[in-house]
């Protein structure tokens, strides 16, 4: 089965976007490991998949493959790519489009300027909605790895995530902790694992290893539950620049109840064809 993609990313964080509404699309898990493949495939963090709304009111419906070949609710630089995407190949005439996805409703807006503004929703820091096991709703959780505890918050941005300050992200142990806090038995849906730097009251440095992808340049909903973080905790205020190996993103929140509003690129890189395997 041949496919056409487009190859995106949003600061590095890199995607295959696929058209399922023009063209026939049934990814197995193994055909999304194979076009994530960096040596035998086209090689990318996650696969997006562009497909027809199955609910009205919203324009798109919106699919996530991690390079592990399992599919995730949501994804933030995807966002931005999702809506760059379906304006450049003439799918809508829209700038600001309602996009259905596993978790929920979203609405990116592409910005004069190019770069794209999404309403990741309101985030979710009650436990066992992010999912996350414990017998306590504080904000700050000890999280035990690798024979010591560590303070942790766990936020769902529509996927979950454990955030944790550090002094230094360059020094972070994000190669070595990141694979055992995915992977905490107290997060059963698995977990992005962020490392936060505060730099100054309106600024972050944020490394991210990403649930089914390892680290990745940047991730989006890592940034907006890294700032809701900092901002629950009293550390940072809203806007809050956040700084990734990729780039630079803005995110705005306005706290408990509010949407977290993410801005920044989303860059179209080539477009080709390619045979999947059966």
């Amino acid at each position: 089965m041949k496919i056409r993609f487009t190859k995106m990313h949003g600061l590095g964080n890199d995607f295959v976007v696929i058209d399922a509404i023009n063209q026939p699309v049934e990814l197995t898990a193994a055909q999304a490991r194979f076009l994530a493949d960096r040596r035998f495939g086209v090689g990318c963090d996650q696969i997006l998949i562009v497909e027809r709304p199955t609910q009205p009111g919203v324009d798109f419906r919106y699919r996530i493959f991690n390079a592990d070949g399992s599919e995730v609710e949501q994804c933030g630089n995807g966002a931005r790519c999702f809506v760059r995407f379906v304006v450049d190949a003439h799918l809508t005439e829209k700038q600001e489009i309602r996009v259905e996805t596993k978790s929920g409703i979203i609405a990116p807006r592409l910005e004069g300027n190019g770069e794209v503004t999404v309403d990741m929703g309101a985030p979710i820091l009650e436990p066992a909605r992010v999912p996350f096991i414990s017998d306590s709703a504080e904000l700050i959780q000890p999280l035990a790895v690798d024979g010591r505890d560590y303070a942790i918050t766990a936020v769902s941005m529509g996927n979950p995530h454990a955030v944790q300050v550090v002094d230094n992200v360059d020094t972070a142990p994000v190669e070595t902790h990141g694979p055992i806090i995915e992977r905490h038995p107290r997060f059963p849906a698995r977990v992005n694992a962020g490392f936060m730097q505060i730099v100054d009251r309106h600024a972050i440095r944020l490394r991210v290893f990403e649930r089914g992808s390892g680290e990745t340049l940047a991730c989006g909903t890592g940034a907006c539950a890294a700032v809701v973080t900092g901002i629950a905790r009293g550390l940072i205020d809203s806007p809050v620049r956040v700084e990734t190996r990729g780039g630079y993103l803005s995110i705005a929140w306005q706290g408990p109840g509010t949407p977290v509003m993410m801005t920044g690129p989303a860059v179209a890189v080539f477009d080709s064809e390619i045979e999947l395997p059966k």
